[in-house]
């Protein structure tokens, strides 16, 4: 039995004897199929492959696959006040990864933004010793191998500790998930997956309902997210992948985003 794992998206399955027929994430609108076909590769596969990038982006330690695998989205780690959290999620867990976080206290817990980014969340959280990992039950179905170590939440914001918040913000899925830190690495920091995505310049965010696809997101959908953070500070937005961070000035350029955005659909 094998978790096969979706080598477009990432996104690992529950163990099967063979391949799923298809994938369920990438034939969603959302996602795509690879050019080739569906095509498939195991953990152990990827581990011969690939070498974790393990490196600091902008004060926190990162990791991540190299770029011509699947979604580059990186995982972060946050020590925070209610202990270390691993701020979304990556493919291939090594024991170099696992050390480094190891090395600075472990993880106490896993939240991950949305469904793209669930790739090999089980294989993670067993590896560091059966860590919870916080989802939205709004996207409950996209679980594709399901484990006693998720937790579900419910509603808009579930307010971890003093200074951690999850938020649905919605959009990109229903249950898009943002997360704001009080505490980061220069003071109040959002980390949106990429339900607001920091774009190529780094000076706006953008909302979209498929990114590879450039379907745009419902008005309705950027005023409820809006709404949401309009009583949320924060100087910094870390974005889905390396680099792609607004330092200094993010509540300003993501107040200038939603304004920007909304005129554009609304013309």
């Amino acid at each position: 039995m094998t978790c096969y794992i979706c080598e477009t998206c990432g996104t690992q399955y529950a163990a099967a004897d063979a391949p799923p027929a298809r994938c369920v994430v990438c034939e969603d609108e959302r996602q795509y199929v690879g050019w080739h076909g569906q095509t498939w590769t195991t953990h152990a596969a990827l581990a011969q492959k690939y070498r974790l990038r393990i490196e600091d982006d902008a004060g926190l330690l990162g990791l991540g696959l190299p770029t011509d695998f699947a979604i580059p989205q990186r995982a972060l780690l946050l020590p925070a006040d209610l202990g270390n959290v691993l701020w979304e999620c990556v493919s291939l867990v090594t024991e170099e990864a696992v050390a480094a976080l190891r090395a600075r206290g472990g993880v106490d817990l896993m939240a991950i933004s949305h469904p793209h980014f669930y790739t090999s969340m089980v294989e993670w959280s067993e590896a560091l010793g059966g860590v919870p990992i916080l989802l939205h039950e709004a996207d409950r179905d996209w679980v594709q191998r399901p484990s006693r170590h998720i937790r579900f939440w419910s509603g808009d914001e579930l307010k971890l500790s003093q200074d951690v918040t999850l938020l649905r913000v919605g959009g990109h899925f229903d249950g898009s998930t943002a997360l704001h830190w009080k505490r980061g690495p220069r003071g109040a920091t959002l980390l949106p997956g990429d339900a607001l995505q920091v774009v190529q310049d780094r000076r706006h965010v953008t909302f979209m309902y498929s990114y590879p696809n450039f379907m745009p997101m419902k008005p309705t959908d950027v005023r409820h997210m809006q709404a949401l953070l309009d009583g949320y500070d924060f100087d910094d937005v870390f974005g889905y992948t390396w680099g792609r961070n607004i330092i200094g000035g993010g509540r300003a350029a993501v107040d200038a985003s939603f304004a920007r955005y909304l005129q554009a659909v609304a013309a």
